[in-house]
């Protein structure tokens, strides 16, 4: 039996960065407002507070199996809490760069246009800067876009180690720049997230209602296919009916495309919003390796990371075409980015005997590096006899490769200056690219676009084919940038946001 609840305004599904971020921003309308959030809330000691054998434990895997492309099953690393992967990110809020937004040419094709420009996110980009508590400052990084202010709080100190490594890297002619990072300085919960900026704000308004546990399975349309009804879920084994005059899918670019085929019809037999075909389809996540440095002297093993370098984000003199983004990981005994990496420190153990884990991660430094994967439609979220599978072919490996080598002959300069105050004499460079299975950075499953023929959404993020249906994940990405996507989610978010409350009025 399907038990039919009241009728909202609005129902939002899915509280991560664009769930979330959306829910504060229309909770002061007054309308009201549904979320239905897939997990329940996430106890602290459960969140993104890891030790180092993080990676070697099955932490934020999906209770679920999806399909590769070749049918072998895997768990997804991906998170359904309040907040959902805004829990066990890295709170690394980064602005694309301006040029990000335009086509750009990479050596194996063309990066495509957004259709809105850097201009247009701009406002929404300090917004969500503010709202998110980022700490950060501006700085000569040749890359980093204009900005109408500041960064609302002053950035993170590095570790006195890490500013050796920086003065190093500067000593070298590049821009090693402060990493934007969200942070609420609570002791009880230091990193900013969905959950701590969205959701909880939302909920103190009397018209906003949140259901946790309780996965979507379909959506269902009236009787012309023209718009969508009403939202199917199960909690705790019963299939409940939610009544909705504007629907926001916020599930993430697998689980939001996965979703539309799944409530496929007689009126849209290829599912939802899919007149295209390209529901599902130009799935994109970055290239993303880990690498680690040894390091002669120890650190806490517990500081908050601090830097970026995006010197060779446009390529160098050798290769022009883009290469990627650089961070500091952190300190390796917290916070543990949540894109599942191989057991670096393990394989460090191993040929060192003497060295736990733990000795080894506070003598270790992290960097982590992001190179822009190309949209493919055959890079796809499909679904077949409701099971989720997830094709993916990587692109534009040689721009990462040259990315990681590059930054290899950075610190080998850098070591040489610094000398063996800091680091071995003979360097440790292991490294691991993260497998499909991490689908963190996920994005570009319902692109949106002016054109309903090569696109799933109209620039307000509304589907093209059903008039009260929306995308707020990173599914409306059409490039996926070489910088975390977080605070384009958010700022995104925002700015749909805004046109939801002139649509309310």
């Amino acid at each position: 039996m399907i038990i039919d609840d009241q009728h909202y305004d609005v129902i939002i599904v899915g509280t991560g960065a664009g769930g979330g971020t959306l829910a504060n921003k229309l909770a002061p309308t007054g309308k009201n407002i549904l979320i239905l959030e897939r997990g329940d809330f996430m106890p602290l000691e459960e969140q993104n507070r890891a030790n180092v054998d993080v990676f070697k434990k099955e932490r934020y895997r999906a209770a679920e199996r999806w399909y590769d492309k070749d049918g072998e099953t895997f768990s997804p690393q991906t998170n359904y809490a309040v907040g959902g992967n805004t829990k066990i990110y890295g709170a690394a809020l980064v602005r694309m760069r301006e040029k990000d937004f335009d086509a750009v040419e990479h050596q194996e094709g063309i990066s495509p246009e957004w259709g809105l420009n850097y201009q247009d996110f701009e406002p929404y980009y300090t917004e969500a800067e503010r709202l998110y508590m980022v700490h950060g400052q501006t700085t000569d990084d040749p890359t980093e876009p204009p900005r109408s202010g500041e960064f609302p709080l002053p950035a993170v100190e590095h570790e006195p180690q890490i500013q050796k490594i920086v003065d190093a890297i500067a000593k070298q002619g590049l821009h090693p720049t402060s990493l934007p990072l969200s942070l609420t300085r609570s002791e009880d919960d230091p990193t900013g997230d969905s959950e701590v900026f969205g959701i909880v704000p939302a909920l103190k308004h009397d018209n906003v209602t949140l259901k946790t546990s309780a996965k979507v399975v379909c959506l269902l349309t009236n009787s012309s296919g023209e718009a969508v009804r009403a939202v199917e879920a199960e909690i705790d084994g019963q299939s409940y009916l939610f009544f909705g005059d504007i629907i926001i899918l916020a599930c993430g670019a697998i689980n939001s495309a996965a979703l539309l085929l799944k409530s496929a019809n007689h009126k849209h037999p290829n599912g939802l919003a899919n007149s295209s075909d390209l529901v599902g389809r130009n799935f994109m996540k970055h290239h993303q390796t880990a690498m680690v440095e040894l390091s002669v002297n120890a650190n806490s093993g517990k500081f908050l990371r601090s830097v970026s370098v995006n010197d060779f984000y446009w390529g160098d003199e050798n290769f022009p075409y883009p290469m990627g983004h650089i961070e500091n990981t952190g300190g390796l005994l917290q916070d543990i980015i949540f894109a599942e990496s191989p057991p670096i420190l393990s394989v460090l153990a191993k040929g060192m005997p003497g060295f736990g884990l733990k000795q080894l991660a506070k003598r270790s430094i992290g960097w982590w590096m992001y190179t822009e994967t190309l949209p493919d439609p055959d890079n796809r979220v499909r679904v077949k006899d409701g099971k989720i599978y997830l094709d993916f072919t990587p692109n534009n490996i040689e721009a990462h490769d040259r990315l990681i080598y590059r930054w290899i002959d950075v610190l080998k300069a850098g070591e040489k200056k610094l000398g063996s105050s800091v680091f071995e004499k003979l360097a440790i460079y292991p490294r691991g690219e993260v497998p499909i299975q991490a689908v963190a950075n996920q994005c570009g499953t319902c692109r949106f676009g002016e054109d309903p023929q090569t696109s799933v959404l109209d620039l307000n993020c509304r589907t093209h084919d059903l008039e009260n249906l929306y995308v707020v994940d990173s599914s409306f990405f059409p490039s996926s940038s070489g910088v975390p996507p977080a605070l384009t989610i958010i700022a995104n978010a925002l700015r749909v946001g805004n046109h939801l409350k002139e649509k309310l009025r």
